[in-house]
């Protein structure tokens, strides 16, 4: 498989629009399924769950839609954190989860069923795999590929593209500063991950011919315009599709998106120990050195973040959206897939 022809992606659409996988819930089989019949390409997101659970959603979603759709997987990282402040971050944690009346989680390093996720894609391929965190072996992606997968690869720097294409990725997906949930690239560090997202595009336009996804604060006809027009051939939108009916954000989630008490979206460790971009609250600002430690920080939280979102706790939950967010709109996903396509069509 060619790694500069995209006419791969334009046989499985008939909108360049991608769905985020959002993992934690809000990347349900409900929303992939309504934006793949749509036009465009819905993505479940595998990371945090359970091989199994995988399984189960790529069945619900099959009995929703004939139409392809894809899976996102976490590329596991080198091993448990070595930042000085973990311990202390974790004492920290426990006596809010005290005041919570929950337990933390088990705060240790694993690899998130890497080889059973690669082994369950391979032996029940779907249209398209997405990775994030990192960039698999030339093998794995030959993997994939022969049994009739296209891979796309997140990235967040020229460099990361180009080593995506030279292990054969089909695609790369160039995530912005400005998109929400975690940054996907191979490095959780701000001198190499600090573009947004437009000047993302250029430097890795003039790297490598690798087709380029764009994703980054995209929520409408004319931001998707945007980005094709510098060379992308589709926009992935995550926050786009949060507030419509489909998705599996929670009501407390959903309230704090059209709070206007929330005022921006900042970058954080706080709620996983690897950064990400979500509405300001008062968590992020209470610990704002939080350590490098993923997924011990983020399994530790799980519990403390659930309780506060059944208590309709906004302060103490991750709330993960992208710049644009007050943009989102509550329409069903297929209306967001037609508008903004059609919109950038128009242009």
């Amino acid at each position: 498989m060619t790694t500069t022809n995209a006419s791969w992606l334009r046989d499985l659409v008939r909108h360049p629009v991608l769905q985020a996988p959002m993992a934690g819930g809000p990347s349900r089989p409900e929303l992939v399924a309504a934006v793949s019949d749509a036009g465009g390409l819905g993505f479940l997101a595998a990371g945090y769950k359970q091989p199994d659970a995988v399984r189960d959603e790529m069945v619900r979603t099959r009995a929703l839609t004939g139409s392809p759709f894809g899976v996102n997987v976490f590329v596991p990282g080198d091993g448990p954190s070595i930042d000085p402040a973990f311990d202390g971050y974790l004492e920290k944690l426990q006596r809010i989860a005290a005041d919570y009346g929950v337990d933390l989680g088990e705060a240790r390093w694993h690899d998130d069923h890497w080889d059973a996720k690669v082994a369950l894609l391979l032996d029940d391929p779907v249209a398209v795999v997405s990775f994030a965190f990192g960039c698999p072996s030339r093998d794995v992606i030959a993997a994939l590929q022969a049994v009739g997968t296209r891979v796309v690869v997140t990235v967040t720097n020229a460099v990361d593209a180009v080593t995506a294409a030279d292990r054969g990725a089909d695609a790369v997906c160039a995530q912005g500063i400005e998109a929400g949930e975690h940054r996907g690239g191979y490095v959780d560090a701000t001198e190499h991950d600090h573009l947004a997202l437009d000047a993302l595009l250029e430097a890795v336009t003039a790297a490598t011919p690798i087709p380029i996804v764009a994703a980054g604060g995209l929520m409408d006809g004319d931001d998707l315009a945007r980005v094709l027009d510098a060379g992308a051939v589709a926009g992935q939108l995550g926050t786009a599709f949060l507030l419509t009916p489909e998705c599996g954000a929670n009501d407390t989630y959903r309230k704090a998106l059209v709070d206007p008490a929330f005022d921006r979206t900042d970058l954080t460790r706080a709620f996983t120990g690897r950064r990400a971009r979500g509405l300001v609250n008062r968590f992020m600002l209470e610990h704002p050195d939080a350590p490098r430690a993923y997924p011990e920080v983020n399994d530790a939280t799980r519990p403390l973040r659930a309780e506060a979102a059944r208590r309709g706790d906004p302060q103490h939950m991750s709330l993960w959206a992208g710049t644009g967010w007050r943009r989102a709109e509550a329409r069903p996903a297929a209306e967001i897939v037609e508008r903004v396509g059609e919109g950038a069509t128009a242009h």
